[in-house]
C-alpha cells in the first residue's frame, strides 16, 4: 500500500501517515471540516529512502554531514515508480490539475511531548502531477534540515527510527487564515482562547512573516470577555492561478479586522469541540474560504504547557511550586517525591496535628511534572496567612512574593470571615510542643551552647535503628530515617530564626541606619555555615593538592586513575560531605560519594585559580571584615542618636552573627538522612535487579515507597519504571518551570503587568521567563554564529532559524505573534521570547545588554 485516502481508517495511523496526517484523518472521521485528499504512506518514503542509499548514510550518526548527505540523497534519486504511478492516480482521483497542499507528515510530529511546529516542509497550491511528485520528494528530503535533525536531537528521538509520509490535501481558497490555540500558550490558562489571524493564507502567520491580529478569548464562547488587538497585516501571502503563492505588500490595514465577532465565536467554539475530542488542548491551524466556510487545516497537541497539579479542594486553587523554591528545576524522581510524602505526612501530624497517611502525604501537598506544589490557596484566603505568606517568601523566593502579593487582589482569594484564632491556637501549639521560644532564648543567651547541642542532634541523626540484612528490613529502616526528619528540623531551626529576630530587632531600633543595602553587608561571611565550610575545606584541599604534582596532572587532564595524595583527600572529604549532591533533595539523586566526579571537577576549577585575592578563603575574609566593619558603622551611628539603642543594636548584631549562619544545617540533617535512606534502598533495588524483578538497580528511584515495598513481596514493576522514565526524561527537557500555578493551568506570573515600561520597546509575549544577556543582531542565519547565551534579535523567523535557539538565551523579533512558529518552538525549547517589537533590530545593538521578559512582552535596553 503505497497511498490511502484521508478518509480511510488506516489514515488514522500515525505509523503509517505520520503525526499531522493521523491527526487529519482522525478529525475528518469525526465529522470536522477538514479539506479532503491523501496519504503517501511511510512505506513509501522507506523505500525511496533505500533506493537513495540513505540507509548507509544515517548509520553514519556521528558524521556531521548526515543532514546535509541524507538530504542531497533523497532530492537526487526520483521517486520510485510505483510511487510516482500511485501518486499520480490518486491525485487525478481529485479531479484535473486540483490545486494541492503538500504536506510533510512525520512519524516524529505532532506528539504530545513535541510539536515538530514548522521543522518540516509544506508546498502550498501546488497543480499538476509532475509538480505534486517533485513536492512529495522536496518533502522527503526535508525530513533532514539542518533544523529538523536538531530539533530531533534536543526532543531525544533516534534520528534512525524516524520516516516521513506525505499528505496532499485540496486547497483551501483562504480568505483567511491562522492558528488558534486552545490554551493560552504563555501564561498555561486552560479557559483562555488565544487566536492570531491575517487576510490569506495561513502560512503569513505561522512563518512570522506578518504582525497579525491577536484575540484572547477568556472564557465560553457566548459569554467570554474578547480582547482584539489588529495587526499591521503588512504582507498577505495568496495563491497564483496555475500553482505557487505570492506575497503581497498591504498598507493601512493596521486598524482592520480579519475576523467578525462571529467568527470568532465560531472559531473558539469549533476550537473547544475539538479540544473535547482530543482531551487535551490543542494548537488548531485553521481557514475561512471565499464562502465563510471554516475549515481546519491542523490539529495537535500543545506540547509546552506544564501538567496541572490534581486538584486538592473545590475552586480555583493556587499552588506554590516547592521544588523550584529550593532551586530546583529538574524533576523529581518518583521515589524522591514519595520521601517528601512521607516526611510531609509525619510534620502535618506533629506539628499541626492534621491527619496525613504517609504513602501521599498532606492533603495540600500534589505533584504535577515531577515537580513537588503545594496548595496555598487557605493561606491566601487567611487573615494571618495573607501576612505571613508574603513575608516568608520574600526571604525564601522573592519572586513568588511578588506574584502571591497580586494574587492577594484577586477575589477568588479574598480574605474569608473566618477567625484567625483557630490558626494562631495551631502555630502555638506547634511551637510550645518543639520548645521553640525556648530553644531561641536559650540560643540567645549562649550561642556556643547552641551550636554544640545542635552538633549533638547531628551525632545521633541514624542513631538506635535496628540493623537490617534484608530487603524488607532495609525498606523500614529507609521508612524509620524518613520519619525523622520532621522531629530534628524543629530541634535544630530555632537557633538560626534566633539570628534573624536579633536582625529584625536590629533594624527596628536601628531605623534608617540599618538600609537593605546594609541588611546585606550585614550578612556577609556569616561563621557557622556548614556549606560555607565545606566550601572552603574543598578550597583548602585544593591548595594542599596543588604542591602534588601527580594529583594536580590528574585533575587537569580530567581522566585516569586517581594518585595516593588525591585519593587520600577525596575519601576525607566524602567521608564528611559525601552525602551532599547536586539536586541533593531527591533521594533518587546519586551523592558524592557515589560520584565524586562534581567535586574533582570543583577541585580542578579551583587549581585553575591563580590570582591570590580571588581565592575563596580571601574573599570570606573580606566579606567577614567589611561585615564587621559596617556593624561598627551601624553602632557609631545610632549611637548620636541613643547610646542606650546603640549598646542593644549592637548585641542583636553579633548575636544576629553567631547564630544565623547555622541556617544551613537543618537543610544538612535533612539531605543526611535522605542520603542515609537511599543507601538502604539503593540496596533494595540491587536485590530486586538480583530477582529479576526490575531490570537495572537504579530502576527503584523510579518507584514509590509502597511500590518498592510490593516488588519486595515479588511484585513485577518493570513496565511502571518505563512508563516514568520516559516521563522524567520528557520533564528533565523541560526548560521553564512555573513558580506559582493555578488549577487552571495558569500561570500568574505571565500576566503581571510591569509597573513602568520606560526604556523598555514593547512587543507580545511569546515565550514566558525572563533572561538578561549581550544581544546578537541577525538579519540572515546563514554563516551566523551565535555564542550561548547570546539573545537572538531578528527581523522575524522561520523553521530555518531555530537551529539557533539551541544556544540562544532568548529570542526578539520585529515581526510574527505568539503562535508563529518561532514563538512555538521558543517555546518548547524554554527561552524566554517577545516577538512584534517593531524596529528591533535597529533599536538594537550587537552586544548592548538587554533583558527580555518574555511573560511581559517587554524588552529592557541596558
Amino acid at each position: 500500500m503505497t497511498v490511502v485516502g484521508l478518509d480511510s481508517p488506516a489514515a488514522r495511523s500515525p505509523e503509517l501517515v505520520g503525526g499531522k496526517a493521523a491527526n487529519l484523518a482522525e478529525l475528518l472521521s469525526a465529522g470536522f471540516a477538514v479539506p479532503t485528499g491523501f496519504c503517501v504512506v511511510t512505506d513509501a518514503y522507506r523505500e525511496a529512502a533505500c533506493a537513495a542509499g540513505l540507509d548507509a548514510v544515517v548509520a553514519r550518526e556521528r558524521d556531521a554531514e548526515l543532514a546535509r548527505h541524507a538530504r542531497d540523497a533523497l532530492l537526487r534519486a526520483p521517486v520510485p515508480p510505483a510511487v510516482a504511478e500511485a501518486v499520480s492516480a490518486a491525485y487525478a482521483g481529485l479531479g484535473d490539475d486540483v490545486p494541492v497542499a503538500v504536506r510533510s507528515s512525520a512519524t516524529a510530529e505532532d506528539l504530545p511531548t513535541a510539536s515538530f511546529a514548522g521543522q518540516q516542509d509544506t508546498y502550498l497550491n501546488v497543480v499538476g502531477t509532475g509538480a505534486v511528485l517533485d513536492a512529495v520528494r522536496r518533502c522527503w528530503a526535508s525530513l533532514w534540515t539542518d533544523r529538523a535533525v536538531a530539533y530531533r536531537d534536543t526532543a531525544g528521538i533516534d534520528q534512525r527510527t524516524v520516516a516521513l509520509a506525505v499528505v496532499v490535501q485540496r486547497m483551501v481558497d483562504a480568505r483567511s487564515a491562522g492558528v488558534l490555540f486552545t490554551a493560552d500558550p504563555v501564561s498555561g490558562g486552560r479557559t483562555r482562547t488565544v487566536l492570531d489571524a491575517s487576510p490569506g493564507l495561513g502560512e503569513a502567520v505561522v512563518s512570522g512573516a506578518v504582525n497579525p491580529d491577536h484575540v484572547v478569548v477568556d472564557g465560553p464562547a457566548d459569554t467570554a470577555a474578547v480582547d482584539y488587538r489588529p495587526g499591521d497585516k503588512a504582507v498577505e501571502i495568496r495563491a497564483l492561478p496555475g500553482g505557487g503563492t505570492e506575497r503581497v505588500e498591504r498598507a493601512g490595514a493596521a486598524h482592520e479586522r480579519t475576523l467578525t465577532d462571529a467568527q470568532v465565536r465560531e472559531l473558539v467554539a469549533l476550537g473547544r469541540r475539538v479540544e473535547a475530542y482530543y482531551g487535551s488542548p490543542q494548537d488548531i491551524e485553521w481557514a475561512y474560504d471565499g464562502g465563510g466556510r471554516a475549515w481546519l487545516t491542523q490539529s495537535r497537541p500543545i506540547t509546552t504547557l506544564h501538567p496541572v497539579p490534581p486538584p486538592t479542594g473545590p475552586g480555583l486553587r493556587a499552588y506554590l511550586n516547592l521544588s523550584l523554591a529550593q532551586g530546583l528545576t529538574r524533576p523529581i524522581t518518583p521515589l524522591g517525591i514519595s520521601a517528601f510524602r512521607v516526611i510531609g505526612a509525619v510534620g502535618s501530624r506533629l506539628a499541626f496535628g492534621f491527619p496525613a497517611e504517609e504513602p501521599t502525604g498532606p492533603v495540600a501537598m500534589t505533584v504535577a511534572g515531577g515537580r513537588v506544589f503545594v496548595d496555598m490557596t487557605a493561606a491566601l484566603r487567611n487573615p494571618v496567612g495573607r501576612r505571613l505568606l508574603p513575608l516568608v517568601l520574600g526571604v525564601m523566593e522573592a519572586r513568588s512574593a511578588v506574584v502571591v502579593r497580586a494574587l492577594l487582589e484577586r477575589p477568588e482569594y479574598a480574605a474569608g470571615s473566618r477567625s484567625p484564632l483557630p490558626f494562631a491556637r495551631r502555630v502555638a501549639r506547634a511551637l510550645v510542643r518543639f520548645a521553640v521560644p525556648v530553644q531561641i532564648a536559650r540560643a540567645l543567651v549562649s550561642p556556643a551552647a547552641a551550636r554544640r547541642r545542635i552538633d549533638r542532634i547531628g551525632a545521633r541523626l541514624t542513631d538506635g535503628l535496628p540493623a537490617a540484612d534484608t530487603a524488607a528490613a532495609r525498606h523500614e529502616r529507609a521508612l524509620e530515617l524518613l520519619r525523622r526528619v520532621f522531629p530534628v528540623l524543629p530541634s535544630v531551626v530555632p537557633a538560626a530564626g534566633a539570628g534573624f529576630v536579633m536582625l529584625g530587632a536590629a533594624r527596628r531600633l536601628a531605623g534608617p541606619d540599618i538600609d537593605a543595602h546594609t541588611t546585606h553587608e550585614l550578612l556577609r561571611s556569616l561563621p557557622h555555615n556548614v556549606t560555607t565550610e565545606m566550601d572552603l575545606e574543598l578550597w583548602r584541599i585544593a591548595e594542599r593538592l596543588r604542591a602534588d604534582e601527580a594529583s594536580a596532572a590528574r585533575l587537569s587532564a580530567g581522566t585516569g586513575p586517581l594518585p595516593p595524595v588525591l585519593r587520600r583527600e577525596l575519601d576525607g572529604f566524602l567521608r564528611e560531605h559525601g552525602h551532599r549532591a547536586v539536586a541533593e533533595i531527591d533521594a533518587g539523586m546519586p551523592r558524592w560519594r557515589d560520584d565524586p566526579a562534581y567535586v574533582l571537577g570543583v577541585l580542578a576549577n579551583y587549581l585553575r585559580l591563580q590570582d591570590p585575592a580571588a581565592a575563596p578563603d580571601a574573599v570570606f575574609a573580606r566579606g567577614t571584615a567589611a561585615a564587621l566593619a559596617t556593624l561598627d558603622d551601624v553602632v557609631a551611628r545610632v549611637r548620636r542618636r541613643s547610646p542606650v539603642r546603640a549598646r542593644l543594636v549592637g548585641w542583636a548584631l553579633r548575636r544576629m552573627r553567631e547564630l544565623a549562619g547555622l541556617r544551613e544545617t537543618h537543610k544538612d540533617y535533612l539531605v543526611r538522612l535522605l542520603a542515609a535512606a537511599r543507601v538502604e534502598l539503593g540496596a533494595v533495588g540491587d536485590e530486586l535487579a538480583g530477582r529479576g524483578l526490575l531490570d537495572a538497580a537504579d530502576d527503584v528511584w523510579f518507584l514509590d515507597l509502597a511500590e518498592v515495598r510490593g516488588a519486595v513481596d515479588g511484585a513485577d514493576h518493570r513496565s511502571v519504571v518505563a512508563e516514568r522514565r520516559a516521563e522524567y526524561d520528557r520533564e528533565l527537557r523541560r526548560r521553564h518551570v512555573p513558580r506559582i500555578l493555578l488549577s487552571d493551568g495558569t500561570e500568574p506570573e505571565a500576566l503581571l503587568t510591569p509597573t513602568a515600561v520606560e526604556g523598555a520597546l514593547v512587543g507580545t509575549a511569546a515565550s514566558a521567563g525572563e533572561v538578561t544577556g549581550p544581544a546578537r543582531v541577525v538579519l540572515d542565519p546563514a554563516d551566523t554564529h551565535l555564542e550561548p547565551g547570546e539573545i537572538l534579535v531578528a527581523p522575524s523567523t522561520d523553521p530555518g532559524w531555530t537551529p539557533l535557539f539551541l544556544t540562544a538565551g532568548g529570542l526578539v523579533m520585529e515581526m510574527g505573534g505568539s503562535n508563529s512558529h518561532g514563538a512555538v518552538v521558543a517555546r518548547e525549547y524554554g527561552i524566554p521570547a517577545v516577538v512584534g517589537v517593531p524596529d528591533a533590530t535597529a533599536a538594537i545593538r550587537t552586544g548592548q545588554r538587554i533583558t527580555v521578559d518574555g511573560a511581559a512582552g517587554l524588552v529592557r535596553l541596558g
